[in-house]
């Protein structure tokens, strides 16, 4: 019965560790933005929501939803972007949730410090700032 708590607990512990992630609220992007702080914003949402919309700056990657190997590939191009800079980098996909996650553990495996990662809260989904929204490539 001990062993079963135990056991139970540490996965509980591994499973919430796993899912860790930083995340940026938007009211917070905005104001980066508004003060033109240094940031990269890396938008891996499917290239027709991306045509609808996207926040300005934004790197389009398509990468959505990170799974396999060839969607987690189309983030590489950012790599370079990435690490010649100490700018936190801000993950936005479609609601903010498993694709920038895989996104975010990607980056995390190819180097890119974890303190550096984040993910935009509610993805575009949540973003209520259309003056900072540009639509059409």
């Amino acid at each position: 019965m001990f062993s079963k708590i135990v056991i139970t607990a540490l996965l509980v512990a591994f499973s919430s560790v796993a899912q860790a992630a930083n995340f940026v609220k938007p009211e917070e992007l905005k104001e980066m933005l508004l003060h033109k702080k240094d940031v990269i914003i890396i938008d891996i949402q499917p290239a027709k929501e991306f045509e609808q919309h996207y926040i300005q700056g934004a790197v389009e990657t398509n990468a959505f939803p990170a799974k396999s190997s060839e969607e987690k590939a189309k983030l590489d191009k950012t790599l370079p972007v990435i690490k010649v800079s100490k700018a936190p980098v801000i993950i936005v996909c479609p609601r903010g949730k498993g694709g920038a996650k895989n996104s975010y553990e990607y980056l995390l495996s190819q180097g890119i410090p974890e303190e550096r990662l984040l993910i935009l809260e509610g993805g575009i989904a949540a973003w209520p700032f259309k003056e900072f929204v540009k639509q059409g490539r």
